[in-house]
């Protein structure tokens, strides 16, 4: 046994652009998705969770470790996991900082009213 479709509702793809532009008298919101900044420091912990283990290993094994890759090793996977740690500390503060700036905002708001 089948069921009928509603017709009248139109999907993603049949809607005409006028549905999505913006309208009479407004101007169109062109911000970015995400931010630059965060952006900016996705790529730092992106590119240090790839230097800081590697390097921690080939610098370590030879020069501390002596030749022993499994020390070496454990450092590296030492350095990937406080590289992710210091990316979790960083986001919370920045997530902490957000919430207090609109907070701020909502205090200023009901001063000013």
């Amino acid at each position: 046994m089948t069921t009928r479709r509603i017709v009248s509702e139109k999907t993603v793809l049949e809607r005409d652009d006028k549905d999505f532009a913006p309208k009479a008298g407004e101007k169109s919101n062109i911000t970015p998705a995400v931010p630059a900044h965060v952006i900016y420091k996705l790529l730092g912990f992106t590119f240090a969770m790839i230097v800081a283990p590697i390097g921690t290993y080939f610098l370590s094994v030879d020069t501390i470790f002596g030749g022993n890759t499994t020390w070496a090793g454990a450092s590296a996977a030492i350095m990937a996991n406080v590289v992710l740690f210091g990316f979790i500390i960083v986001a919370f503060q920045e997530d902490q900082s957000d919430a207090l700036e609109a907070e701020w905002k909502e205090k200023e708001s009901k001063k000013t009213t």
